[in-house]
């Protein structure tokens, strides 16, 4: 027998804890009866208004920060996509029957983002907790019970610190350890013979182990073409690099066999649809033909690889791209398309690291893309795939995993 359902609004509402919901503009969109309760306005004066409309700082205390610091906490949450609990914060409030007249008052915020299917930050739970009373019976102690409270939760901070810190490090060496393995074995540098120049880079998300689901390849195939591949399984974390693995070496022993990218990238897909954590992988492949100087191409729901020709020009392989692998309910042939190249071209294949960030437009990201290929076209491979990230990665680091390959036709 099925499980009675759950009214979640009537357990938000019941919820102990002061919550609220905000638009990304800082707009209350909901707010539970604890924290109608303790704010002192009611549901009907918070919703559809901004947060700092109704909390301003107090303007008689010209060093007041709980609203700066607030917004401050909510933007970066926004912006990070990750959850931020803000140190106790003085935020005076005034009163609703004495205009003028301001409470002093203490919080504790945790702010924490929702996400909706597609990784957007929709809306930040803003939750808090009055510690005024906590604040106030402290400062009514003596200077030397303070000093001995201090003194011993300072000792004991240490203590925890030191601890955190060794199994902090231990950690990360045993990642480190874990995740270069790994990226050795399943991410090997292209052993080509010579007649091809290429560059690959790898470059995992800021604050995740050193692996992920992204991947490339190079295979050269008879007749002196090559065969050049990424992809991108969703997730993080050694069980994303462990799906990579597996189609990475399906597709790497498909293009080998294939009679183009298109197969290739059908066979993928059925052999997708037998790996837990395959579906809606992202690939991309094409094969170079230096005999009629032409590139065969086929997208398996992957950004579009960038012909960057030595005239100045940027080409994007966009006219063959079917949804990602595992996705459709039956198995249908993949789209080709072709596009022919001059020697000195440069062909540039990547995954959604390089380029995707939160609230921008995909057609900003390539065209920076573009932009960076047209001014440094003339760069030797290796030197290129090194000023590609210089530009293209933001400086405090990448928010996912980025693989590129770079070959100069």
């Amino acid at each position: 027998m099925s499980e009675p359902g759950i009214d979640y609004e009537s357990v938000f509402r019941a919820l102990p804890a002061m919550v609220a919901l905000l638009t990304p503009g800082l707009v209350f969109a909901d707010a539970n009866d604890e924290f109608v309760r303790y704010s002192g306005r009611s549901r009907t004066e918070l919703i559809g208004r901004n947060l700092f409309e109704i909390f301003p700082d107090n303007p008689n205390d010209p060093g007041a920060t709980g609203a700066r610091n607030l917004e401050a906490s909510l933007r970066r949450v926004l912006e990070t996509g990750e959850r931020d609990t803000m140190a106790i914060q003085r935020y005076d409030v005034q009163s609703q029957t004495r205009p003028g007249t301001w409470h002093q008052r203490y919080w504790s915020p945790v702010n924490t983002p929702i996400f909706d299917s597609q990784g957007r930050v929709v809306l930040l739970l803003h939750r808090v907790e009055e510690v005024t009373e906590l604040i106030h019976a402290r400062d009514r102690a003596t200077v030397g019970d303070r000093a001995r409270v201090l003194e011993a939760e300072l000792y004991t901070r240490s203590r925890e610190l030191q601890d955190v810190n060794e199994r902090l490090r231990l950690a990360h060496a045993r990642e480190r350890e874990v995740a270069l393995a790994l990226q050795d074995a399943m991410l090997p540098a292209p052993r080509l013979d010579g007649r091809h120049q290429a560059a690959v880079r790898y470059r995992p998300a800021i604050g995740a182990l050193n692996v992920a689901g992204d991947w490339f390849d190079l295979v050269e195939l008879p007749g002196g073409s090559l065969a050049v591949a990424v992809g991108d399984v969703v997730g993080h974390g050694l069980v994303a690099a462990g799906v990579m693995g597996q189609l990475r070496s399906a597709l790497s022993a498909a293009m080998r066999a294939a009679d183009g990218p298109a197969q290739a990238l059908e066979v993928l897909g059925l052999y997708a649809r037998s790996v837990p954590g395959a579906q809606s992988t992202t690939a991309a492949a094409v094969y170079i033909d230096w005999g009629d100087y032409s590139l065969t191409y086929s997208s398996a729901g992957h950004l579009p690889p960038v012909l960057a020709r030595s005239d100045g020009t940027v080409a994007y392989l966009d006219q063959a791209t079917d949804p990602p692998l595992d996705t459709r309910p039956e198995h249908l042939p993949r789209a080709r398309a072709r596009l022919e190249f001059k020697e000195g071209d440069t062909l540039v294949l990547y995954t959604d690291g390089l380029v995707e960030r939160r609230r921008e437009d995909i057609d900003v990201s390539l065209a920076r893309l573009a932009d960076s290929l047209a001014a440094h076209r003339d760069l030797e491979p290796e030197e290129l795939a090194d000023t590609l990230l210089v530009d293209l990665l933001p400086a405090a680091g990448a928010t996912d995993d980025t693989a590129l390959v770079v070959v100069r036709l």
